[in-house]
């Protein structure tokens, strides 16, 4: 699903220009324990990150979110710039008032950074799983156009189920 793997990029991407945004502030402040601090703080989250993204099987609210999709025969208009947004609106804001707020200390953008970096560690491997529950069951899932107030909904379209070469001709490995 590239849904989730541009949310992992942006999220990294967020992490990154407010980690940057920390970095010249304290600089410019000459205040070496803010970056000092920041780093720290980043190295923490790296790791609550990677710990919390560590298995390869889908998160929870994932799976009940695929299971939940609706079936559907007709592929929807697919607006990616538009879905991203209407999706991803509130990091997008706390990305934007942290920065904005980077004149009142340069802590704001380094806390949020490290937030950002979680997110983003937190969900690198389920775009992965997803695809294999694609491959396997032979969909594909799409994020049906909805408030941005609402939860997202998923439908469900047939796609093209992979099968695998196995020693004995196609089919699941022994």
């Amino acid at each position: 699903m590239d849904f989730l793997r541009s949310t992992v990029l942006l999220s990294a991407g967020a992490a990154t220009t407010l980690g940057v945004l920390t970095l010249v502030a304290a600089t410019r402040d000459q205040d070496d324990q803010v970056a000092l601090y920041a780093t720290g703080w980043w190295v923490v989250a790296t790791l609550i990150g990677t710990w919390v993204g560590r298995r390869n099987a889908i998160n929870p609210p994932i799976a009940r979110l695929l299971a939940d999709a609706k079936a559907a025969t007709m592929m929807p208009d697919v607006r990616p710039g538009a879905t991203m947004i209407n999706r991803l609106w509130p990091m997008l804001l706390a990305v934007i008032v942290a920065g904005a707020l980077t004149f009142l200390g340069p802590q704001i953008p380094g806390i949020a950074a490290g937030f950002t970096i979680i997110w983003a560690l937190a969900w690198r491997r389920q775009e992965s799983a997803v695809s294999a529950i694609e491959e396997r069951d032979g969909v594909t899932f799409f994020i049906e156009k909805t408030s941005p107030l609402r939860p997202i909904q998923l439908m469900r379209l047939p796609g093209f189920r992979r099968e695998r070469p196995t020693i004995n001709g196609v089919g699941p490995p022994a």
